[in-house]
């Protein structure tokens, strides 16, 4: 991952390289390496997260179609 300094400005390079970790879900990772997760703990946090998507994906589908 490559951030560019443009005029000095190291604040705005920050920002946009936060910016950058925070879409591809870095930060996300680096809280979930900080402590072990047992395998059963997994599976239950992987589940939850296809149910998530898969309500968020039909609530989706329900309001294109005009529900």
């Amino acid at each position: 991952m490559e951030v560019s300094v443009r005029d000095n400005d190291v604040d705005q390079a920050l920002r946009a390289l936060k910016k950058k970790m925070q879409r591809e879900g870095i930060f996300r990772e680096m809280k979930m390496r900080r402590s072990y997760e047992k395998p059963s703990e997994r599976r239950a946090r992987e589940k939850a997260e296809a149910i998530r998507r898969a309500r968020k994906l039909e609530r989706k589908r329900l309001e294109r179609e005009g529900f």
